[in-house]
């Protein structure tokens, strides 16, 4: 894994994409369950981990106003206070989240939902910002977490692209290291909704920056099939189990996040490992043999030689190099030739 953090744009240099996971509010207010989220998502694969920083007071107003009710989705007749007061993370965790990123070497990043969340969030040196779906049309907020230099990543949930570019324009006052998330703001999405050509779209739109996946579709399919467009970012919502939590209906388990990202590390393995697992079976390529008896100093030509399998001597793809070189000693009939065979 390799991720600049500088104001240049990131390379990875398996050319994988990067596995996300989102801790959100499946810690359902539990302190312990939000530092073991964090550990399991490690453990079983992620390459980043990615929190939320925010209160209600910084989201919405504590009110009964049915206006302020979430009337769909998982969180239908919801105030908005309510839901935020149960799925925020406390600032206080905050310190436990970043030790632990450090104890397992990786990275962990957050999206702030206001100025008080930048600063705190600066106070432990956080390396990524995420701006989410909902505050891409907050360009005050963008604009101030964009003074802080850091990489930025954009989800674009509902969002035309103007909107993107919006706000691409802001972060570019500062600098131009952001990466783009495709993302579909249901709850869970259905893989037919998933709308994955989007990708392609936004690598062409926006072919400066990176393009990734923010999945909000049960399971991991979608992701995969994904990594085969060429993104650089895969983000999927984490749970430890089964128990019910503000995300847990678009959330994967350690089990699904292993297999994901052990999938996605084999299907772009370039390491030596993959070249030796093929290595055995080089045997059944061809090489050059003698058809009939050469003597020694007598010319390799057409006539007496010819590609067989398997491979034992000089590769089938050096005949044509080898004609006219002389035998160095008598060949036998069906004997592989050496380059210790001709000179």
């Amino acid at each position: 894994m390799s991720i600049n953090l500088n104001n240049k744009l990131s390379i990875n240099k398996n050319n994988r994409p990067l596995i996300i996971a989102e801790i959100s509010g499946n810690h359902a207010g539990s302190k312990k369950r939000f530092l073991d989220l964090i550990k399991s998502a490690f453990v079983n694969g992620a390459d980043l981990v990615k929190i939320q920083t925010y209160e209600p007071i910084d989201i919405t107003l504590k009110t009964k106003d049915k206006k302020f009710k979430i009337l769909t989705g998982p969180w239908k007749n919801i105030y908005l206070w309510d839901l935020y007061q149960k799925a925020c993370t406390p600032f206080k965790w905050h310190k436990g989240a970043f030790k632990i990123a450090k104890k397992f070497n990786k990275k962990i990043f957050s999206s702030p939902f206001s100025v008080r969340a930048v600063n705190h969030l600066e106070t432990f040196k956080c390396p990524i910002y995420k701006v989410a779906s909902f505050e891409i049309t907050d360009l005050k907020l963008i604009e101030y977490i964009a003074s802080k230099k850091k990489k930025i990543i954009l989800s674009t949930g509902m969002s035309k692209i103007s909107e993107i570019k919006n706000a691409i324009k802001i972060i570019n006052k500062f600098h131009n290291n952001i990466a783009i998330l495709h993302c579909v703001s249901n709850y869970p999405t259905e893989i037919k909704d998933s709308n994955l050509k989007k990708i392609l779209y936004l690598k062409k739109i926006f072919p400066k920056y990176e393009i990734g996946l923010s999945d909000h579709t049960n399971g991991i399919a979608t992701s995969i099939i994904a990594s085969y467009l060429g993104i650089s970012y895969i983000e999927k919502h984490f749970n430890l189990d089964n128990m019910k939590t503000t995300d847990s209906s678009f959330s994967i388990k350690p089990n699904q996040l292993k297999e994901l990202s052990e999938t996605i590390r084999y299907l772009f393995d370039k390491s030596k490992k993959t070249n030796t697992l093929q290595r055995k079976n080089l045997f059944l390529r061809r090489s050059i043999f003698s058809k009939k008896n050469i003597k020694k100093n007598e010319k390799i030509s057409r006539n007496n030689i010819d590609t067989l399998r398997p491979k034992i001597g000089i590769c089938a793809s050096k005949f044509f190099k080898i004609l006219d070189k002389k035998a160095t000693r008598t060949i036998k009939t069906n004997e592989p030739i050496f380059y210790s065979d001709i000179k």
